[in-house]
């Protein structure tokens, strides 16, 4: 079977986004990029229940090359992240409160510092019929300088460097679409500035935030 390794990281994380609650249904679709060709997931496919001989693989022209069933309809949307960043995994889902975001909004601002892993304040791509070469070009523009973005009236998507992280990414923005929907009903949401965000940035740097290290247990210890 080809890309056997890359079918089976690709089930599994279908099962982590479906136990998400971020795919009702048949709605999202992932993928995992192999060098020119790329599996993913079969349009139709209910996330949870596929298995790795179920993933589709196609060439970045979008022509099928091995598996029975035929790739998702967002094709277009894949291709054209892996044509235009570094992605080499992908994640797409409906997830609610993103979705939610994505009808009302134009962008979802940066109201909490972590933000910043997906790259900053995240931008809504303009609304396209799914599976459209115009939703590919509104998505990639969305994309620049960031690792996720929202689809107008439609979803979310992100992307990484495995599946695992572009997955992980999704879940990121979904929790900070959700936190922007529970602020906004409170009141208006306090956005972080550009100078607090650099400030977020150099204690990261300065702090090593967010990975593991050796405690500095200081002289005489």
């Amino acid at each position: 079977m080809l890309w056997g390794s890359e079918r089976e990281a690709l089930a599994a994380a279908c099962r982590r986004v479906s136990a998400s609650g971020m795919v009702p249904g048949t709605a999202g679709n992932l993928s995992i990029r192999c060098g020119d060709q790329v599996v993913v997931t079969p349009t139709g496919g209910v996330l949870g229940d596929l298995t790795p001989d179920e993933m589709s693989v196609v060439d970045l022209d979008g022509n099928l090359v091995d598996g029975d069933l035929a790739p998702t309809s967002e094709i277009p949307l894949h291709l054209g992240i892996y044509a235009t960043t570094n992605a080499a995994a992908i994640a797409h889902a409906h997830a609610l409160a993103s979705t939610a975001v994505a009808c009302s909004c134009d962008e979802l601002p940066a109201i909490h510092y972590t933000i910043l892993e997906l790259g900053g304040a995240i931008r809504v791509a303009p609304y396209a019929t799914f599976g459209s070469d115009e939703l590919a070009a509104n998505v990639t523009a969305a994309l620049q300088g960031r690792n996720a973005a929202l689809m107008q009236n439609h979803g979310s998507v992100a992307y990484g460097q495995t599946i695992d992280q572009a997955v992980a990414r999704l879940e990121a923005l979904e929790w900070h679409a959700e936190l922007y929907a529970r602020a906004s009903a409170l009141g208006e949401p306090r956005v972080l500035s550009d100078k607090d965000l650099e400030n977020v940035i150099m204690a990261a740097l300065s702090k090593g935030y967010g990975s593991k290290h050796k405690a500095d247990k200081g002289d005489g210890q």
